[in-house]
């Protein structure tokens, strides 16, 4: 979505108002700290001290705190609660959230006000307790809230209709009751989120994740089971006949699917580096949605907003997040997507370019006219730094650990090499001192290591500088004393590659989150700097310069908006590849196995096909055909 469209939605929603019909419920957080526990005289067990709790919205009521989140006008909920302290604690929050809750009904008599309390232990929830699993809708209280719900339907711009629980307020009764009101209003949006009872709403739109709508079409799946998108599509499709209503189809991380009388449309999940929580994920994107189609904007431009919303929410851990319109736009103004991310898990799904290795992921105009070609450097032409992960890797790790790191059990040590090895895989091909400043965050996540014994980026950094170029150096010590070559150092065939371009007279560019002192070093160590003609870029240790991104936006300025699309970058990274493909230029997915220096890497292939890449490649092993394929002679 638009800069200018963006902020225009989250300006028009404002002005809306919102009815939510459904299942209100509390997320209770009890974090344990066990260094004060004692036993108990009267069981002889162990107790289990409270040190912190929060409470926030849930169900119904985070779809209602979302709205105030982002300054909806006027969000009403029509909902149950009982006569408990639970109660008063629910209606407290909306109220302070400045959600209206006239029409939240007590019902004295079998009714609990449902709660979820999730107790943590560290960073680890143990068995949650759950209130409200035997409640029993009355008739009365069903038709009150009907009432309700009548006389107030005509003042909302849209209704939502949330169904979480069985024994809430959806019974047989009130789910009759309240399709009687949606044919009253056939002028009026309602929209609904049902865990059960989804076909029952004669006449809402629906909103469903990819599982529930494998299920409605008798597809039977497990909830942490991945939906292929074909079949997620032909859900899409029948339910949509059986419907006749516009219907979103939420896919986790795999972003969203729209379809209406207009077709199916695919909305793209965003790309998300830091550690998530998606525990209320569906609530924000439904929230997001449900504004943006009450300000009367299409289905398709609900889902995105839907999506930003809930890729902020997902980023606060530990609680049911909400999203301000401040931290919408600050997400949505320079997004980073995930493209094509069925393609990207499954290379069976691969297309290749004839009898090549050369991977077509988006097609290419004819008769390209490349004036300018951006490389990365480590990865993409240069191996001097091949292996920094294994160095890095236990940097980290013994960073994390601080002094419990010679005496951590196996256990342990297991859970946060693997925390380390899946944030180094998410963010390679960003600044290194970037990646040590979220390495502090995951320092304070573990909690072994104190704020006043911690270093800052930079002494991480540094640590880390120290280790990797003792190996570079020795590298390179080796190349100078005819050990090593340089076709030992380069992927396969990148040094003639860069000649051929060279002497073409495309102007080649050298990109690299590496500082730039070492850039232009490494680069002259391989002998191919001069063909950079001093375009060579790369980090000056400050993470508000000269970041990656920022060095690949530097570049295509200097490039112009009216040479966009005749460039071309190569590079074995997501940031490279984004930038470009934000700009219009062609990108070239380099998915090198740098130890080998020449075969695939499936890993990175994951990565550059989610980052937008157009085609993808093993090395230049092949670079006639490449050059071919850019129409350069």
């Amino acid at each position: 979505m638009e800069n200018g469209l963006l902020k225009e939605v989250i300006n028009r929603i404002k002005d809306v108002r919102i009815a939510i019909v459904g299942d209100f419920c509390l997320d209770a957080y009890w974090f344990i700290d066990e260094s004060k526990s004692e036993i108990s005289i009267e069981t002889g067990e162990p107790t289990m001290p409270v040190k912190q709790q929060k409470y926030s919205l849930g169900g119904a009521g985070n779809v209602a705190n979302n709205l105030a989140a982002m300054k909806v006008k006027d969000i009403r909920a029509f909902g149950v609660i009982g006569n408990d302290p639970f109660g008063v604690e629910m209606i407290k929050i909306m109220r302070n959230a400045g959600i209206s809750t006239g029409n939240m009904l007590i019902q004295n008599q079998k009714w609990s006000t449902h709660v979820y309390i999730k107790p943590y232990v560290g960073d680890k929830e143990k068995s949650r307790i759950d209130f409200g699993n035997f409640n029993v809708l009355s008739v009365e209280t069903a038709d009150l809230l009907i009432s309700n719900l009548r006389e107030q339907a005509d003042e909302v711009d849209l209704i939502i209709i949330n169904q979480q629980v069985l024994s809430g307020i959806h019974t047989e009764y009130f789910r009759k009751r309240l399709v009687e009101i949606i044919g009253m209003f056939p002028w009026k949006i309602f929209i609904a989120d049902s865990r059960n009872y989804t076909d029952h709403y004669t006449g809402a739109y629906r909103k469903m994740n990819d599982t529930e709508a494998s299920r409605q079409c008798r597809i039977q799946r497990e909830p942490d089971e991945i939906i292929p998108l074909t079949e997620a599509k032909h859900a899409a499709e029948k339910l949509y006949e059986r419907y006749n209503k516009p219907l979103l189809i939420t896919r986790g991380s795999r972003g969203s699917i729209v379809i209406n009388e207009e077709g199916i449309k695919e909305i793209p999940g965003l790309m998300i580096l830091s550690r998530v929580d998606t525990v209320g994920a569906g609530d924000s994107y439904l929230a997001g949605a449900a504004s943006a189609l009450a300000a009367g904007y299409s289905p398709e431009i609900a889902a995105k907003l839907g999506t930003l919303v809930a890729g902020v929410t997902v980023r606060k851990l530990f609680q049911t997040g909400t999203a301000s319109p401040e931290e919408i736009l600050q997400t949505g103004t320079d997004p980073d997507y995930t493209w094509r991310p069925d393609l990207a898990e499954d290379i069976r799904q691969a297309v290749y370019h004839g009898n090549s290795e050369i991977e077509i992921i988006n097609r290419w105009p004819e008769k390209l006219s490349i004036k300018h070609a951006v490389f990365d450097n480590d990865g993409t032409i240069s191996t001097l730094r091949e292996g920094w992960e294994k160095i890095m890797a236990p940097v980290m790790v013994k960073a994390i650990l601080g002094d419990e790191y010679s005496g951590a059990d196996e256990s342990l040590l297991k859970k946060v090499k693997m925390r380390v090895g899946q944030f180094i895989d998410n963010t390679t091909g960003i600044q290194t001192l970037m990646q040590m400043k979220m390495l502090l965050d995951i320092i304070r996540e573990f909690g072994f290591v104190s704020e006043d014994k911690m270093l800052d980026e930079f002494g991480y950094k540094e640590i880390y500088n120290e280790e990797l170029l003792r190996m570079v150096k020795e590298r390179e010590e080796k190349l100078m004393a005819g050990e090593l070559n340089v076709d030992d150092l380069t992927i396969k065939k990148a040094i003639p590659f860069l000649r051929r371009l060279y002497d073409s007279g495309v102007k080649l560019y050298l990109a690299s989150g590496t500082d730039i002192e070492d850039v232009k070093h490494e680069a002259a160590v391989l002998g191919h700097d001069y063909m950079f003609e001093g375009r060579i870029y790369g980090a000056v240790g400050d993470l508000n310069k000269e970041a990656k991104k920022i060095v690949l936006d530097r570049i295509l300025d200097s490039i112009g908006k009216s040479d966009a699309g005749l460039i071309v970058t190569f590079g074995d990274g997501p940031v490279e590849i984004r930038e470009t493909q934000k700009r219009g230029g062609l990108t070239v997915g380099i998915a090198s196995n740098e130890l080998r220096r020449y075969g695939l890497n499936q890993s990175k292939r994951t990565r550059l096909i989610k980052a937008g890449t157009d085609i993808i490649v093993p090395d230049f092993s092949q670079s006639d055909l490449l050059l071919e394929m850019l129409n350069i002679k």
